[in-house]
C-alpha cells in the first residue's frame, strides 16, 4: 500500500492505478473499524484498486464539538487497511487540504437543513466541501458510504449530481448497510467514548427503532409511536433526543403518513457526552 500525504503524489499514484481499471474511493476520517473495514471489502468487490481517505475535517465540526478528542491514530489504521489489501491511503495534513487562503465553501440547501442540520448548524457545509475535494483530488470511478450516516449520504448525492461531479453518474455513489454489533448498536468511532454503564443502555437505541419502524408498518400512527420512541430512550438511559423522525428516504421530507415511497426512521440522541446518530428503512 502506497501512502501520500500531498496532492502531486496522489494524482501521480491514482494515475497509476487507474492502468489497471476501476479506482474506488473510500472516505474516512480514521479511527477505523469493522464498519469502515465493511466498505472497504464492499469496494475491493467492485474495483480494480481502493483508495482510503483519512482526514479529521475541522469544517464538519462545530465549536463545542469533539474535533479536539477525535481519535486519530493513523499508523494502526494504515495496518488495518494494508492488511485489507487497500492500494493508496490519501492522508492530507490541513494544510494540504485547506492551504493559506482557502475561501470556498460547498452548501447543499434542502437535504442538508433538518435533522443533523438543524442539530449542528455548517456540518453538512464541511461534509460538502471536503468530499468534493476529494473526489476531485482522487477522481475515483466510484464511491461509497456507510448508511448509518444516511443524511450525509443524501447530502452527498444532491451535491454530486448539482455539480456534474467527476465519478461516472450519482449511481456510482454506493451506500454500504449499517455494521452493527451483537446487540444491534451501530459501528461508530464516538462509541469509544461510552462508559460501560452508558454502552449497555445504547443497546435502547436500535431496540427502540426496530419497534417503532415495526409499529409504523403495521399502520400504528406516525406522531404518536415517534412521541413514544422519544420516551423510552430517556427511560433507557438517553439524556436528550435531538430528533426522532420518519421522513422521505430519498428527499428526507418529514412524513406524518406512510405513503407509497420508500422511508427511513432517522433517530439523533445523546448519552453522556456523546451524541449516537442511527436509522432504518421502515
Amino acid at each position: 500500500m502506497q501512502t501520500v500525504t500531498q496532492l502531486d503524489p496522489l494524482r501521480r499514484a491514482v494515475d497509476a492505478l487507474k492502468g489497471d481499471g476501476p479506482v474506488a474511493l473510500v472516505p474516512t476520517m480514521g479511527a477505523l473499524h469493522e464498519g469502515h473495514l465493511a466498505l472497504v471489502r464492499a469496494a475491493k468487490a467492485r474495483a480494480a484498486h481502493v483508495a482510503v481517505s483519512i482526514f479529521v475535517n475541522p469544517r464538519q465540526f462545530g465549536a463545542n464539538e469533539d474535533l479536539d478528542k477525535y481519535p486519530r491514530q493513523l499508523a494502526a489504521d494504515a495496518a488495518l487497511l494494508e492488511a485489507e489489501g487497500v492500494s493508496l491511503l490519501w492522508a492530507p495534513e490541513p494544510t494540504a487540504m485547506y492551504p493559506q487562503g482557502y475561501a470556498t465553501n460547498v452548501s447543499v440547501s434542502g437535504v442538508s437543513e433538518g435533522l443533523c442540520g438543524a442539530a449542528r448548524p455548517g456540518h453538512f457545509d464541511g461534509v460538502a466541501t471536503v468530499v468534493c475535494k476529494l473526489f476531485n483530488q482522487v477522481r475515483p470511478d466510484l464511491s461509497l458510504f456507510g448508511e448509518k450516516d444516511w443524511q450525509q449520504l443524501a447530502v452527498i448525492r444532491q451535491m454530486a449530481r448539482d455539480l456534474d461531479l467527476t465519478l461516472p453518474h450519482v449511481d456510482a455513489i454506493i451506500g454500504v448497510p449499517t455494521v452493527r454489533e451483537t446487540d444491534g448498536l451501530a459501528l461508530s468511532s464516538r462509541n469509544a467514548y461510552l462508559s460501560a454503564e452508558q454502552r449497555a443502555a445504547a443497546a435502547a437505541l436500535p431496540r427502540t427503532m426496530r419497534w417503532a419502524a415495526e409499529a409504523i408498518a403495521r399502520g400504528a400512527g406516525v406522531e404518536l409511536t415517534l412521541r413514544e420512541a422519544e420516551v423510552l430512550l430517556l427511560a433507557s438511559g438517553f439524556d436528550k433526543i435531538d430528533y426522532v423522525a420518519l421522513c422521505d428516504a430519498q428527499s428526507l421530507a418529514p412524513l406524518t403518513v406512510l405513503g407509497g415511497n420508500p422511508a427511513r426512521l432517522l433517530v439523533a440522541s445523546r448519552i453522556g457526552g456523546t451524541r449516537l446518530i442511527d436509522n432504518m428503512p421502515v
